[in-house]
């Protein structure tokens, strides 16, 4: 076993600690620790304790699980860090594999424990016999209270040992500690519909959430949070697990009869395989996963600075606000109408204009156009530059609505190239929103792909793409077909990054807005290769409290795009004033996107006004520290607070959906202020302690009359303690 000596902060233990002489191993985040014991002789990596933090030698005294368990069936069921398919284990394996002969069972070996860096340990393992290693990695990154999570696989024989499937291969297995009872938080929806959160009972068995559509999808979102059934938004110990793929996915939560609970990731779904050839390598997706003894609150704030910190490309930018023309002009776009909406646009502050469906050649429906990237010939006989130098001139960015992943059967480039789509042969392929999907698992696909993007940005100086992806996948079989063969599932999304690798690559000022759908591709693997996601299809302002309270459970307000659009609402007819809808998006990344000819002198007076606003709070919403003060839908108010990277600002919004009859809303306890420190209110000036306003309560704005309603409140801190 190496456990060689990393140099660490003076008198401070590394974030990885090893005791070579019982073989264990502490994982040391920020506010916790991460236990489990490599035992060489029985070729087990066995869990010991995730939870509270520990020095390394209470650690060493800590039974492993299961040590006392005398029942033969189920021993090792729910205390292993990364249970294989073989011996006395009869749960749910975290990897399964069937050699060229058609046997299945692993009989593991440690080959060795190697320290990597101060924040990364691998466990090195291998079949007894079978040409099969697969090492386990283990990160604690700089900083911050996430453990990250992967696996590789090596096949190490020959032509002769044939190929080895992968029918399981899952990037980690959380095991938690004993409780008495447990609780499942997670996320479902569909579109439109995104971020319905849920905390229910957990049962014993396997509970399974994920997708099989070919990415992260709208129904569900991959994490999980479990507790004890005791914990709050701000108090309770919480355990999180969340993963990083953009293609298909599974989480499965596992109680056994015993008591044991653990939660396994992994990218793909039952069926889809990967073939490992002699020599080839497999690397899984990371898994994050955190603790937290401060509620569900804290665990959101953790996985925000994580991905701010570690996953995001630009971390430190403030994202503009934007202008889209698609709800003003939908398929009818030319160069006027465009020209002219962004010149309103700029008149209200947009920084960034964004041109939707329909500039491209072929592209009068839904029902054509996809996969022919060119200029629409008549509504941009001067192609797409006049209109993008007259953004440019106007003070604004430029950017493009873009869906390379899809093809529409009536297209030039499926005439081409019908084989492109996936299908499987023989079969009739179903079409959905009228288009196909090009296999991004291709490399002359994505070839493709690259060369045309990398042709439109640089021809018109595009800033910054919406990237979208419509449809899920059916009849998706890989090309050359092959025991292997629904590969695609996972394979496309990693094609998909090799694209947005290389585009940024070539391109370091491009921005990219992932959409597909709405929210139908939101997951942190997506967010290591774009700046911010479309949360949902739905804009409605009243319905985006919800979804918007269920994205925040695990992604931050600085990746949340959110739009203004038209009254009544072209989605749900609802009527809500420009004031609510404002404040509802203004809770992340703020967007226009109605349609401008048709506002008010009185509307644009009052968004200009608004947008001027939003810039003020943007750096405290966009990077500050996010408290849900009240949940939507569980009372007459919904408010989010937000406080700055050094302290010094607050923002809270507080909506009021509809009116009801009843007693007066007491006041809103603000969090995360200095007690000691006085807070004066930037609109009306009044000054409150940081100790009443966490007390006592910030006192609730006078709202207006009526259903949807809201207020802003931005408090500055002028006296510290």
């Amino acid at each position: 076993m190496r456990a060689t000596e990393v140099p660490s902060s003076p008198g401070a233990p590394g974030r990885v600690e090893i005791h070579e002489a019982s073989g264990t191993v502490l994982l040391r985040a920020a506010h916790g620790t991460y236990v489990f014991r490599v035992d060489r002789a029985a070729g087990t990596v066995r869990h010991v304790h995730w939870g509270a933090p520990l020095p390394l030698a209470d650690a060493v005294a800590l039974p492993v699980w299961g040590e006392h368990d005398n029942s033969f069936a189920g021993r090792w069921d729910g205390t292993e860090e990364y249970p294989a398919d073989g011996g006395a284990r009869f749960g749910v394996p975290a990897f399964e594999v069937r050699f060229a002969d058609g046997s299945s069972p692993v009989e593991a070996t440690v080959q060795d424990v190697v320290l990597m860096e101060a924040d990364h340990v691998v466990i090195l393992l291998r079949d007894r016999i079978r040409p099969l290693a697969w090492h386990l990695h283990y990160r604690v990154p700089a900083g911050g209270d996430v453990l990250e999570r992967w696996v590789e696989f090596v096949h190490t024989g020959t032509a002769d040992d044939g190929d080895i499937l992968l029918v399981r291969y899952a990037s980690a297995h959380w095991p938690m500690p004993q409780r008495p009872d447990w609780r499942l938080s997670s996320v479902h929806g569909g579109w439109s519909a995104e971020g319905r959160l849920q905390r229910s009972h957990l049962p014993v068995g396997e509970t399974a959430l994920g997708s099989r559509r070919g990415h992260t999808g709208h129904h569900a979102n991959p994490w999980a949070a479990l507790d004890a059934g005791d914990a709050g938004e701000e108090q309770g110990e919480v355990w999180a697990v969340a993963l990083a793929a953009s293609g298909s996915w599974r989480l499965t939560v596992q109680r056994t009869a015993a008591g044991r609970v653990g939660v396994l990731a992994n990218e793909g779904h039952d069926g889809v395989e990967l073939r490992l050839g002699p020599g080839r390598r497999h690397r899984t997706p990371v898994s994050l996963a955190l603790h937290t003894a401060h509620g569900f609150g804290e665990a959101s704030r953790m996985f925000h600075r994580h991905l701010r910190m570690h996953v995001l490309p630009h971390p430190g930018e403030l994202r503009p606000v934007l202008y889209n023309s698609w709800e003003a002009t939908s398929f009818e776009v030319n160069e006027d109408n465009q020209i002219s909406l962004a010149r309103r646009a700029a008149s209200l502050g947009a920084e960034l204009f964004v041109l939707d469906d329909g500039w491209f050649r072929g592209r009068d429906d839904d029902r054509s156009g996809l996969g022919d990237w060119t200029p629409h010939p008549r509504r941009f006989p001067r192609g797409l530059r006049p209109l993008a130098d007259e953004v440019h001139r106007l003070g604004m960015a430029f950017g493009l609505w873009v869906e390379p992943e899809m093809v529409n059967a009536d297209s030039d480039l499926h005439r081409r190239h019908p084989d492109w789509v996936l299908h499987v042969p023989g079969r009739t392929a179903t079409e959905l929103r009228h288009q196909l999907v090009l296999d991004f698992s291709r490399p002359e696909v994505s070839e493709w792909a690259v060369r045309w993007l990398r042709q439109v940005v640089a021809e018109n100086t595009v800033d910054f793409l919406k990237w979208d992806f419509n449809r899920s996948f059916t009849e998706a079989g890989a090309h050359g077909g092959g025991p292997d063969a629904r590969r695609v599932h996972v394979e496309h999304a990693r094609g998909l990054y090799k694209v947005l690798d290389r585009l940024r690559a070539e391109f370091p000022r491009l921005r990219i807005e992932a959409c597909a759908g709405g929210g139908g591709r939101v997951d942190p693997g997506i967010l290591a290769r774009t700046d911010q996601v479309w949360t949902s299809d739905n804009t409605d302002a009243v319905d985006r409290l919800t979804i918007q309270h269920g994205f925040s459970q695990v992604y931050p307000a600085g990746v949340m795009s959110a739009w203004v659009t038209d009254s009544p609402n072209p989605l749900t007819g609802r009527e809500v004033p420009l004031r609510f809808r404002f404040h509802s998006a203004m809770a992340g990344v703020l967007g226009i996107g109605g349609d401008l000819t048709r506002w008010t002198d009185a509307e644009l007076a009052e968004a200009a006004e608004l947008v001027r606003v939003y810039k003020d709070i943007r750096p405290v919403v966009q990077r500050g520290r996010q408290y849900r003060l009240l949940a939507p839908a569980q009372g007459p108010l919904a408010a989010v607070q937000y406080l700055g990277e050094d302290g010094d600002r607050v923002v809270v919004l507080i909506w009021r959906p509809s009116t009801a009859f009843g007693p007066a809303q007491p006041p809103l306890r603000l969090r995360g202020l200095e007690e000691g420190a006085r807070y004066r209110d930037e609109d009306t000036g009044r000054v409150w302690s940081g100790a009443a306003l966490t007390g006592f309560g910030l006192p609730l704005p006078e709202l207006p009359p009526g259903d949807c309603a809201s207020a802003l409140v931005r408090l500055r801190r002028v006296e510290s303690s």
